[in-house]
C-alpha cells in the first residue's frame, strides 16, 4: 500500500501524473463511446469547463503550465497492450466480448484531440471541440486534473508531519464511514468518485479500504484502471450527455420530444441486463416517465442523479405499479450527493420495496473537509459538459433548477417542449 503522505512530501506528486492512462476513467464513458462510434461518429461536439463554486479561484491557485503540462501528458497516451486485452477479453455486466473489434481497433489508436485554454479572471476557460467519440473522452480526465491540481496546490504549503496527520485523519474518516455502512443488511455500493476525486493515490486507497470493510456489499468501481488493476468490476451505464446531444441535433420540437427515447433506443438494441439503466432526469424526471414508450417499463431499473431523491424513487415505483411491473424486482441507483447517512436513510426507507443500490462519488474520494486551513481541501462542483453539438447548443434542465444549463432562450424552450413546471431549487454539495 502506497505511503501517500510521504509520496506528497518526497516528490511534490511530480513522479506522478494525475492521469496515467486512457483508461483512467468512468466505465461509463467507454459504453457510451461505443454506442457514440456506432451511431453518431461524425458529429462535431464542444465541451467546456464549467466551476459551480466560483468562491474556489482556480486560476489563482493553480499555475497555468503546470496545468497545461498534465493536458498535454494526457494527449500523449494511448491505450497499452494489456489495457486493450482487459477490454478485448474481460467479461463485464455478464457479458463477454462487450467491446467490438471495430470500436477497440480505432480506440487503440487514439490520442486524444486538442485543447483550447484561456484564463478570464480568477477562473480557467477551457474547451474541446472535435468528433464527439474523441472530445468526449476529455470529460473526466480534464476534471481530475483541475481537481488534483487545486489540491497539490494546498499540500504544497503542508510540512512533513502536517501531511501525515492530515492524511491519517482523513483515513480514519473514511473508515468510520465505512463501519457505519458495513451493518446494513443487503447494501449495494460502487465507487463513483474519479471526476472529482482527491488524488488518482487517494481513489486507490479507499477502494481497497472498501474492499477490505465492506467485502460483498462493495461491487466495484467506476474508474477502469482501478477496477483492471484491483481485479473488481468496472461499474456504469449512461448518462446526461447522451440526451443532451441528440436533443441539440433535433430538427423540430416534435423531434427533440423524442430525442430521449431515442438515445434509449439505440442502447436498447447493445446492451441488456443491469445496463438498461434509465437516467430520467435530463428534461425532469416526471415528464420523462409520463411520455415513455411502454418497452422502457420492462428495463432494469432508474438512476436518481438530481432533486430530492425520496421523491425521485417513489415516483419510479409508482410508475412501474402503474406499468404492471413488481418494483421489488426493479433497480434504483442513488448516486446524487451521497454520504454515510443518506445512504443509510435511503437504504431503510427503500430496501424490500425495491432493489436499492449506490454510485458512492465525492465524498467517498474527496472528503477533507475540516481538515485543512481555511478548509481549503473541502471539495467543490465542478463540471466538464458537452455545451454544442454541430454548432446547437446544448441544455440540460435536471430535476434541481440549479443544476440546468443552456442559453435562457433554449431553456425556455425546453421547459415547454418537456412541460416542465416549477421545480423545487436542492444544493449542489458536489
Amino acid at each position: 500500500m502506497v505511503d501517500i503522505a510521504t509520496r506528497v512530501w518526497n516528490h511534490k506528486w511530480k513522479i506522478d501524473p494525475i492521469v496515467r492512462s486512457l483508461i483512467d476513467t468512468d466505465f461509463y464513458k467507454l459504453l457510451m463511446c461505443q454506442s457514440i462510434f456506432r451511431n453518431h461518429p461524425e458529429t462535431t461536439v464542444t465541451f467546456s469547463l464549467i466551476n459551480r463554486t466560483k468562491s474556489v479561484p482556480l486560476a489563482k491557485l493553480i499555475d497555468e503550465g503546470e496545468l497545461r503540462e498534465q493536458l498535454d501528458h494526457i494527449r500523449s497516451l494511448s491505450l497499452r497492450r494489456g489495457e486493450s486485452t482487459w477490454m478485448r477479453g474481460n467479461t463485464f455486466y455478464g457479458k463477454r466480448q462487450m467491446f467490438t473489434p471495430e470500436f477497440m481497433d480505432w480506440f487503440e489508436n487514439l490520442r486524444l484531440p486538442a485543447y483550447e485554454l484561456e484564463r478570464r479572471g480568477d477562473q480557467y476557460e477551457l474547451t474541446f471541440e472535435g468528433p464527439w467519440p474523441e472530445v468526449m473522452l476529455w470529460e473526466i480526465p480534464a476534471l481530475a486534473v483541475l481537481m488534483e491540481l487545486r489540491g497539490r496546490a494546498v499540500l504544497r504549503e503542508m510540512r512533513r508531519f502536517e501531511l501525515q496527520v492530515l492524511y491519517a485523519r482523513a483515513m480514519t474518516k473514511l473508515w468510520e464511514k465505512i463501519e457505519r455502512l458495513r451493518v446494513l443488511e443487503g447494501l449495494r455500493i460502487a465507487d463513483f468518485g474519479t471526476r472529482r476525486r482527491h488524488s488518482f493515490l487517494w481513489q486507490d486507497w479507499a477502494v481497497q479500504a472498501m474492499t477490505e470493510g465492506l467485502g460483498e456489499a462493495f461491487i466495484g468501481t467506476s474508474n477502469c484502471l482501478i477496477a483492471k488493476n484491483r481485479d473488481l468490476e468496472a461499474i456504469g451505464t449512461n448518462a446526461h450527455e447522451l440526451p443532451m446531444v441528440y436533443a441539440a441535433l433535433a430538427e423540430t420540437d416534435a423531434a427533440l420530444a423524442r430525442a430521449p427515447y431515442d438515445v434509449l433506443a439505440d442502447w436498447h438494441e447493445e446492451h441488456e441486463g443491469n445496463l438498461r439503466i434509465i437516467l430520467p432526469d435530463t428534461y425532469g424526471t416526471d415528464g420523462f416517465l409520463e411520455n415513455a414508450p411502454d418497452w422502457l417499463a420492462g428495463w432494469t431499473g432508474i438512476r436518481i442523479d438530481s432533486g430530492d431523491p425520496y421523491d425521485g424513487a417513489e415516483t419510479a415505483i409508482r410508475w412501474w405499479e402503474d406499468r404492471g411491473e413488481d418494483p421489488r424486482q426493479k433497480l434504483v441507483i442513488f448516486s446524487d450527493g451521497l454520504d454515510a447517512e443518506k445512504i443509510i436513510d435511503l437504504h431503510t426507507r427503500f430496501s424490500g420495496r425495491t432493489r436499492v443500490s449506490f454510485g458512492w462519488g465525492t465524498l467517498l474520494t474527496n472528503d477533507f473537509r475540516g481538515l485543512a486551513p481555511d478548509d481549503a481541501l473541502a471539495p467543490f462542483s465542478l463540471v466538464c459538459k458537452a455545451v454544442a453539438a454541430n454548432g446547437r447548443p446544448t441544455v440540460k434542465l435536471s430535476d434541481n433548477p440549479r443544476k440546468a444549463m443552456g442559453p435562457k432562450d433554449e431553456i425556455a424552450r425546453y421547459k415547454r417542449v418537456f412541460d416542465v413546471g416549477a421545480q423545487e431549487a436542492v444544493e449542489v454539495v458536489v
